[in-house]
């Protein structure tokens, strides 16, 4: 079985980040995985030969366009200016390998490639937060995001800026290839295999646990350690030893989100995890994370966008 090509898109004064990302997840030979079809990882340019990069370095790329005729991913991990016109032959070449049903991906301003192209037109898409109105700007049939890490829309891929090329390359090692060999790989990198947050996502912020002595940590500890039943906020204050006004003000203060929408949001994301990685029914997942059927299935689409069984579609056991 032959590899996944993956061809990456080169640019004049890109800064490494975003390239390095890219390379990091889908260039470095994995043998200890033992997975079919892994990837096969090339860098092209419009131009081959030397590009500047930020940070005063060069680097030296070998293929041409022609490289994007047969790959089966191509990233784009940035533009040269985000309020200039792409070349026109980088435009042709995007739009030729979409038409033959190559997947595109963008990390933080590659969305204005895309766009230029005509690739998002009528989709939601996302790019870096500083870039978000001038890309809605310039592009009016986009439905820009800024509030996400990533946006899926099956055969175009866009991510927001810098370490968001990170989640979104993770996320397509584990369409690829399942949740476990998405996991391995995010720990071989030492970061979150899937951050967590309010939107789909999972956007903002993850809630570690605080020390023990920190009474809103010791009610995350406990509320993460029972989502299998039911927790209420009145429970959780009274072990803060705070009234419920208090413990909801100090709660959202410190996390970000009030205490009720928090727990739902925590039963959401490792239900999330349960359909990635097991066959279990819908039911047996919605019990385990403390939820009714019909609650998980409505708290599932409102926070994911999608249903828990079109979820766990995207996903190969």
């Amino acid at each position: 079985m032959r590899h996944h090509r993956v061809a990456c898109l080169v640019f004049d004064g890109m800064a490494p980040f975003e390239w390095a990302t890219v390379t990091e997840v889908f260039a470095v030979p994995r043998p200890e995985l033992d997975v079919d079809r892994w990837y096969r990882f090339e860098l092209c340019a419009e131009r081959p030969g030397p590009h500047r990069v930020v940070g005063g370095f060069d680097l030296v790329v070998h293929h041409g366009l022609d490289r994007l005729r047969h790959a089966d991913t191509i990233i784009v991990p940035g533009v040269p200016d985000v309020r200039r016109d792409v070349s026109p032959t980088v435009l042709d070449a995007l739009r030729d390998a979409f038409a033959r049903g190559a997947r595109m991906v963008s990390v933080c301003s590659g969305a204005f490639a895309l766009a230029a192209a005509g690739l998002l037109d009528g989709k939601k898409a996302t790019t870096h937060w500083r870039y978000a109105g001038l890309l809605q700007e310039r592009y009016p049939k986009v439905t820009v995001d800024a509030s996400v890490l990533y946006v899926d829309n099956g055969s175009v891929v866009t991510a927001a800026g810098t370490a968001a090329g990170i989640d979104v390359c993770l996320h397509l090692v584990r369409k690829d290839h399942g949740a476990d060999v998405a996991t391995r790989v995010a720990r071989r990198m030492v970061v979150a295999a899937h951050r967590e947050g309010g939107q789909a996502q999972f956007a903002e912020h993850p809630v570690g646990r605080a020390p023990s002595d920190d009474p809103i940590g010791a009610a995350v500890g406990y509320a993460l350690d029972h989502l299998h039943r039911r927790v209420t906020v009145d429970e959780l204050a009274g072990m803060a030893h705070l009234s419920v006004r208090q413990f909801e003000r100090r709660f959202a203060d410190a996390v970000g989100s009030p205490p009720g929408r928090w727990i739902t949001d925590q039963r959401i994301r490792v239900g999330a995890a349960l359909l990635e990685a097991s066959d279990q029914p819908i039911d047996a997942v919605a019990d385990r994370v403390g939820m009714t059927v019909a609650g998980f299935r409505r708290h599932f689409r409102e926070r994911m966008g999608v249903s828990p069984s079109v979820y766990r579609s995207q996903f190969p056991h």
